[in-house]
């Protein structure tokens, strides 16, 4: 065997399933955003504070949405 071969396959062993991935989704990103606005909110104004929160609660019930509607599709 050389440095650039494959090993070979072990008996017992089969092929992987095939992995489906989730879609993108800006959300995650949206949360943090979010959350950065509600501590600056927390300093500076309550309108920051709640355009924070209105944010976070917007993109956390997008991202629960993506997950049960990746979920249905197994």
């Amino acid at each position: 065997m050389t440095l650039n071969e494959p090993p070979p396959p072990r008996p017992d062993w089969g092929p992987l399933p095939p992995e489906r991935l989730p879609r993108p989704t800006y959300c995650p990103a949206g949360m943090a955003l979010g959350a950065a606005l509600v501590f600056w909110g927390i300093i500076t104004s309550w309108i920051i504070l709640f355009v924070g929160f209105g944010l976070f609660t917007a993109m956390l019930g997008g991202w629960i949405a993506e997950i049960c509607h990746e979920r249905k599709q197994y």
